[in-house]
């Protein structure tokens, strides 16, 4: 049991460190190799989801049952599209005119707007500890954006409006894909939605429309870490770690992906990031686990 445990603590450590070093390295094949936002998600959903089903093939389990059920392809097919395709280019989007910590952070304002969603829809009362949570997140997100600067932004509208845009996909993609995930394999609904948002961003962005001079050492090896490492290893790992871990462990140890995404930032992009931002950041993931650990019925 313990084994086990630990083994639950390492894959959930690896699976949110290589998302958030994902974020930044995309961030250096947009800015710095000039890669294409449109062909670059194009690529990494085709590439991933090919590979987490291949994963799925290997271990012998089955990968077709999804489809047998009309109503779980209609679900597929929704999910793939409006919840994978909208939050994955919305954040590539965001770190593209931005950085990717902020987008990253930004995007962790998903639990909020699920807390939004459950109380209009009658789902659970609006609490005085919501009304606090909220008041916190919208200082913590001024404090980031703005470097406490009243009327300026510390990155681009476009970053930031994208930002919200993959916020409110994520929460989307979350609640949406509760159904889904409760009837089959994590590895089978995620490399199908990533193969099928894919495919329908292929019409938008072919994939092999490329400019073949913008690659070279740098731009193949990012490009194979973003898709192998950072997207299809990440999430078979931190899906993985679930089956070892409690709810509450797998959010504290999730929160590794913000944090890897600033400090590769940091310490390679050379991104300035401020105390006051810092200060920001901690409000917002603060916030996450709190609305992700208490009790559900918990008053204030």
């Amino acid at each position: 049991m313990k084994n086990q445990r630990i083994i639950g603590i390492l894959l959930a450590l690896i699976g949110g460190s290589l998302w958030g070093l994902n974020g930044t390295v995309s961030q250096y094949l947009f800015q710095h190799q000039g890669i294409d936002v449109n062909w670059f998600v194009t690529a990494r959903l085709i590439g991933a989801g090919i590979i987490l089903l291949a994963i799925q093939c290997i271990r012998k389990k089955p990968i077709f049952t999804v489809w047998k059920n009309a109503k779980f392809r209609w679900q597929l097919l929704l999910f793939s599209i409006v919840g994978m395709l909208g939050v994955q280019y919305s954040y590539m989007a965001s770190i593209s005119y931005g950085n990717s910590a902020v987008a990253t952070l930004l995007q962790y304002l998903a639990p909020i707007f699920i807390v939004f969603y459950l109380i209009m829809t009658k789902q659970q009362p609006f609490l005085k500890l919501d009304a606090l949570l909220i008041i916190a997140t919208l200082f913590g997100s001024w404090l980031l954006l703005t470097d406490g600067q009243i009327g300026s932004f510390s990155v681009s509208t476009s970053a930031i409006i994208w930002g919200i845009i993959s916020a409110l996909t994520l929460a989307f993609y979350t609640l949406y894909a509760k159904t889904l995930l409760a009837h089959f394999s994590a590895l089978v609904v995620i490399g199908w939605a990533m193969l099928i948002a894919g495919l329908v961003m292929n019409f938008i962005h072919p994939i092999w429309t490329v400019e073949s001079s913008l690659f070279n050492i740098n731009t193949n090896i990012a490009l194979f870490f973003t898709i192998f490492f950072g997207t299809a290893i990440a999430f078979w790992f931190f899906f993985q770690s679930v089956g070892y871990l409690s709810a509450k462990e797998t959010v504290l140890l999730g929160t590794v992906e913000p944090l890897m995404a600033i400090l590769s930032s940091v310490i390679w992009l050379a991104l300035p990031f401020s105390w006051i931002q810092a200060i920001g950041a901690a409000f917002i993931l603060g916030v996450v686990l709190i609305i992700s650990l208490i009790p559900k019925k918990t008053t204030l």
